[in-house]
């Protein structure tokens, strides 16, 4: 699902950055209030679970690859805004250091993969959830049909945008000028990949960690479900002894990247994702690449790895790896700070409607006591 430059027209990408840049200031807002200083680790550590989670590709039985993105279970365990700025953050470092989609179409993708998908998913979670206690089998569904739903939306937006640029953008014999996908080829073939596979994927990820945290971190299920009733004898919310969930959230990140190289096992490439000379024309019924997917093409030429490698494609293991590595640290040191700023513009607003309130002058009628005083010229024993 990202979308390199050269497969959106301007307009499209300039209508993704309208509504991605003011939904991003929004939630980098809520998050300075919502988001306590002792959370935001976690919101780090999520960003780059998210980041990891989209470098492994999955093969899809056409010969395409997809992947999960991860924004479900930030949604569900921090909320959609937390959400939204983990998968902003984790695209933006994708885009400018891996050429991992368009710096172009950032705005295009932050929309499905950073808004529809995590707003979606919890919208989904907290019908099925509805009135059910923390610990119940019923969150680890909902938690799991919410991403698998939020993914496929995501999806077919992609599908959508994809479609639509040949009706919208063409030359005046027809000849599409971006992506050279109709709505018949976009959408079906999205959807098979996400439907089938990937959503999948997404929702194993979310249902399985929150089954897991039952277990062993009831407090950060709760941050996101503060007046939910824990279970019938309230017995799980006793602390259990054992490894700190800490140590057992930065195991699974360095898990997570010795693993990464499996993606690289997945044959073929994501669909909308191909260079311009590997498209198959005579199939599309061209004799030419697109002119504006030809310009557009490889916008953005100061990628540290690009394709999460070397140039050459030497030592593509340890190049995968060392993508990882320098992708989560970026990634976590920039939500760190995210949300340190976010957190002190919140802290300023707050303050400023809290003095403005205090040196307010109200127009209300002196209280009785002082009228009488002043017109008595004394005070009243």
């Amino acid at each position: 699902m990202h979308i390199p430059d050269g497969y959106l027209s301007p307009a499209t990408c300039a209508v993704g950055f309208a509504v991605a840049v003011p939904m991003l200031a929004v939630g980098c807002r809520k998050i300075g209030r919502t988001v306590k200083s002792r959370q935001v680790p976690t919101l780090a550590i999520l960003s780059a679970v998210c980041f990891l989670v989209m470098m492994f590709n999955v093969p899809i039985p056409d010969g395409t690859t997809a992947h999960a993105v991860g924004g479900a279970l930030v949604a569900v365990l921090l909320g959609p805004w937390a959400a939204l700025v983990a998968v902003a953050v984790a695209l933006a470092f994708q885009a400018l250091l891996f050429g991992d989609g368009g710096v172009l179409a950032y705005g295009i993708n932050v929309v499905n993969m950073g808004i529809a998908l995590p707003f979606v998913a919890i919208g989904v979670y907290r019908l099925i959830a509805a009135r059910s206690t923390l610990t119940s089998g019923r969150r680890v569904l909902a938690a799991a049909v919410g991403g698998y739903v939020g993914l496929n939306v995501a999806a077919l937006l992609t599908g959508i945008e994809l479609g639509l640029q040949p009706l919208l953008f063409h030359a005046a014999d027809g000849t599409p000028l971006y992506s050279p996908y109709s709505l018949a080829q976009a959408i079906p073939t999205m959807l098979f990949a996400h439907l089938l596979v990937a959503g999948v994927v997404e929702g194993v990820l979310t249902g399985g960690v929150v089954a897991y945290l039952q277990r062993a971190n009831i407090p950060l299920l709760r941050l996101n479900n503060p007046e939910v009733p824990l279970d019938d004898t309230q017995a799980a919310e006793r602390p259990r002894p054992g490894i700190r969930p800490i140590v057992w959230a930065g195991g699974a990140v360095a898990v997570m990247i010795v693993l990464t190289p499996l993606g690289l096992l997945a044959p073929g490439g994501a669909f909308g994702e191909d260079a311009p000379e590997d498209l198959n024309l005579g199939q599309l019924g061209l004799t030419a690449i697109p002119d504006g997917l030809a310009n557009y093409t490889g916008y953005w030429k100061h990628t540290l790895l690009d394709g999460y490698g070397f140039a050459g494609g030497d030592n593509p293991v340890l190049g995968y790896v060392l993508s990882a590595v320098i992708g989560i640290l970026v990634i976590g040191v920039t939500v760190l700070v995210f949300a340190a700023v976010a957190g002190w513009i919140a802290g300023l607003i707050h303050r400023g409607s809290d003095e403005s309130i205090l040196t307010s002058t109200p127009n209300d009628p002196a209280p009785a006591n002082e009228s009488a005083s002043a017109a008595g010229g004394g005070s009243t024993p």
